[in-house]
C-alpha cells in the first residue's frame, strides 16, 4: 500500500500521554452516580472479545442503567511528526474524508468527518470508558473513532491479519459506522432492537456490521481509484482481516463452538462478501444490507 506521502488528516487526537485505567475513568450510570464494578467490566470486555458485542453496550446492560456518563478530557494535540504509524492512520483517515466528502455532496448533503482518537489502556469516551480490549470502536455520541495501536500488533499476531491494507480496512470499518451514524441509520436500528427479542436485536446489529464492512469496501474502490496506492496481495489483507474477525472464526479460536444466534458482526463469509460487494461495486445503494 503505497501511502507515504499522502495528505493526513487534522482531525487525529493523540491522548497516548494522557494513559488510563480503572479508577477515575471508570463510567458512571446516568443519573444513579452508582459506579460499576470491576466483575461487571471484565464480563464486559469477554463478551467484546468472544460474541463481539460492544462492550460499552454491555456496560450500559449490566450496570442496569440507561446509559453512562464520564467525564471528557481536554483538547489532546496531534500526534508528533515523526511517529510512523500515526502518519499511517491520519493519511487513511484523510482518504476516507476524501471518499464520503463527494459522495455525500452527491446527495445534497454535507459530510462531516469523524475525529480519531489514539489512546493507550483505557480512555473517556461518551459511550462510556473505552479499554483496549475492545478494539478498535466507533462512539456516536461524541462522533469519534477510538483505537489503541497496539491492536494491529494483536490484529497480525493473534488474530492471523497481517498488512497495513488490513489495518486501512478496520479504519475504513469504523468511519463506516460514522456515516450509518450521520444517515441516522445507527439510531433506528438501537430504537428498533429495543422492542425486539435477543434474537432478533442480534440479527440487526449483523445487518449494521455488514454494511460497514460494505461502506468499507465502496471506500477501498473509490480510494483506489484516487490515487492507485493498492499494490499486490494488498486486496487479500483486507479480505482475510475481514474473515479472520467474523463471529464464526472468532467463536471457535476463543471457546471451540460456534453459536450463530448470538452473532453480531456476521460471518466470516458474510464479512469478506460485503467488503467484496462495496469494493467491486462503488456504489451506496448496493451496500443495503435490509433489505
Amino acid at each position: 500500500m503505497k501511502w507515504r506521502g499522502g495528505r493526513e488528516s487534522e482531525h487525529v487526537e493523540d491522548r497516548r500521554a494522557q494513559g488510563g485505567g480503572f479508577g477515575r475513568g471508570l463510567p458512571r450510570l446516568g443519573g444513579g452516580g452508582r459506579g460499576i464494578g470491576l466483575g461487571t467490566i471484565v464480563v464486559a470486555l469477554l463478551a467484546g472479545w468472544i460474541f463481539g458485542i460492544n462492550p460499552l453496550t454491555v456496560l450500559g446492560v449490566l450496570g442496569g442503567g440507561p446509559g453512562l456518563e464520564v467525564a471528557q478530557p481536554g483538547p489532546a494535540p496531534a500526534p508528533p511528526a515523526d511517529d510512523e504509524q500515526a502518519r499511517f492512520v491520519s493519511v487513511v483517515l484523510a482518504s476516507t474524508e476524501d471518499v464520503w466528502t463527494p459522495i455525500f455532496r452527491t446527495g445534497n448533503a454535507v459530510y462531516q468527518p469523524p475525529k480519531l482518537a489514539l489512546f493507550r489502556g483505557a480512555t473517556p469516551t461518551a459511550c462510556g470508558t473505552g479499554q483496549s480490549a475492545m478494539g478498535p470502536f466507533y462512539c456516536p455520541g461524541d462522533a469519534r473513532v477510538y483505537i489503541d495501536l497496539e491492536f494491529f500488533d494483536t490484529l497480525h499476531r493473534r488474530l492471523g491479519a497481517p498488512g497495513d491494507f488490513a489495518q486501512a480496512y478496520v479504519i475504513a470499518h469504523e468511519v463506516g459506522h460514522h456515516v450509518q451514524n450521520l444517515l441516522g441509520l445507527t439510531a433506528k436500528v438501537e430504537a428498533a432492537r429495543r422492542s425486539q427479542s435477543e434474537a432478533q436485536a442480534n440479527a440487526m446489529s449483523v445487518r449494521l456490521e455488514l454494511q460497514a464492512d460494505c461502506f468499507a469496501g465502496l471506500w477501498a474502490h473509490h480510494s483506489q481509484r484516487g490515487r492507485n496506492w493498492l499494490e499486490a496481495g494488498d486486496l487479500e489483507e483486507a479480505l482475510n482481516a475481514a474473515a479472520q474477525i467474523g463471529d464464526d472464526t472468532l467463536q471457535r479460536k476463543s471457546q471451540g463452538t460456534v453459536v450463530p444466534e448470538s452473532f453480531t458482526h456476521g460471518t466470516s463469509a458474510q464479512r469478506m462478501q460485503w467488503f467484496r460487494r462495496g469494493y467491486d461495486s462503488g456504489r451506496m445503494a448496493d451496500c443495503d444490507t435490509f433489505r
